[in-house]
């Protein structure tokens, strides 16, 4: 038989996915794959059941039910301050990870290029491969995890560049990026005529005193920013698969027609019953943040409690934990083992940099407090890891 795809033969499965597999395999608290488990609010599953027995059941229109964009537009201008045209300005993806998708195949050329910082989460290097182009990665340093200007400059001034992809706040490291970095970035795409994409699913999962800083919003950013979000951690829906791409006319009408192609469209009575929580007032998203906060704080409490080094997040729900005293030179062998033997799953670190990283696992908080202290008490036992 002739062979099969060569752009698609160096790819492995998702480690994130493997390791809850691993999870349960072992009855382990699953820690590694980012899902929260406590329910949606209330008025979204009240208007899903509503919804399940009067419709809509059929398509939606390809880039998004008319009154789920309306909805989304006021959203995120109220929190942006961005005027944001429902009709030419969005199209409602299955997930942000199509949202990426479609952003990078309707930017990228085969040959082109994308700078993409590290870690990262670990779609972006196979989106950039899916739309033939090649990823250039630039180190965010641990354990603050900032960049170097010059090294990112360098990355960006590369003949072919097009594109650089940017997750804030950070998965897997929990940075926030401050408004000096961004203006640095957006100088940057500016100068040297560069698309940024922007990865902001956890927008609202900040914890003081940083904040978020929409890229779109900076002078000059406007017509080359294609911001790529989804509802997923915002409400809790995560199996919903409801995302979007804001983006100015131009670049909106390509991407819609990438998405037509994709998946068709979101699904319909899924749109329907989350546009009540974009309609949610300040209230919600406070109350949001509170409870973020709260599970951070218990999480990481904890695991100082159990002498651990790690990362502090400063958004997003995961803590990257240094494991470099248990004497492990492979980080899979270390999360199967703390699956194993201690009863907890994690995601090894080295799935998520570009760099020879082997000492850090990730970790995630976003479940409720019986589950976090369970996990919290087993994780005192991790000395028995120690080689």
């Amino acid at each position: 038989m002739k062979p099969l795809s060569e752009k698609t033969s160096h790819f492995t499965d998702s480690v994130i996915r493997r390791m809850t597999r691993v999870s349960n395999e072992y009855n382990a608290i699953n820690l590694s794959q980012g899902f929260p488990d406590f329910d949606p609010p209330t008025e979204i599953t009240d208007k899903l059941r509503e919804i399940s027995a009067r419709g809509p059941h059929q398509y939606a229109l390809t880039w998004g039910a008319k009154n789920f964009r309306d909805a989304l537009a006021a959203k995120q201008e109220h929190f942006s301050g961005m005027k944001i045209d429902p009709e030419s300005e969005i199209v409602v993806t299955c997930g942000s990870t199509e949202a990426m998708m479609a952003s990078m195949m309707s930017v990228c050329d085969p040959g082109d290029r994308v700078v993409v910082f590290s870690p990262f989460y670990e779609n972006y290097g196979a989106d950039a491969i899916l739309s033939g182009a090649e990823p250039i990665y630039v180190p965010l340093v641990p354990p603050e995890f900032k960049f170097d200007p010059d090294v990112l400059e360098k990355a960006v001034a590369q003949p072919g560049v097009k594109a650089l992809i940017l997750c804030n706040p950070s998965n897997p490291c929990g940075k926030v990026f401050t408004r000096e970095e961004m203006q640095i970035i957006a100088d940057l795409a500016i100068r040297y005529d560069i698309y940024v994409i922007t990865d902001e699913v956890y927008e609202h999962i900040i914890y003081d005193p940083f904040e978020h800083v929409y890229m779109a919003t900076l002078p000059g950013m406007r017509e080359r920013t294609i911001t790529c979000n989804s509802l997923s951690k915002t409400y809790s829906i995560t199996g919903w698969r409801l995302g979007y791409v804001i983006a100015s006319p131009v670049i909106t009408e390509r991407v819609k027609k990438v998405h037509d192609f994709l998946t068709v469209g979101a699904a319909a009575p899924l749109m329907e019953a989350a546009t009540v929580g974009l309609q949610f007032g300040d209230d919600y998203y406070a109350g949001l943040k509170a409870h973020y906060t709260h599970m951070k704080d218990l999480f990481t409490d904890g695991l100082s409690s159990a002498g651990l080094t790690f990362t502090r997040p400063q958004g997003a729900y995961y803590v990257l934990v240094d494991i470099s005293e248990y004497g492990y030179a492979d980080d899979e062998e270390f999360c199967i083992d703390l699956a194993r033997e201690v009863g907890v799953g994690a995601v090894p670190g080295s799935s998520f940099f570009r760099e020879d990283v082997n000492h850090l696992i990730r970790l995630h908080f976003a479940k409720q407090d019986e589950t976090l202290l369970a996990a919290i008490d087993r994780l005192h036992d991790i000395g028995k890891l120690k080689r």
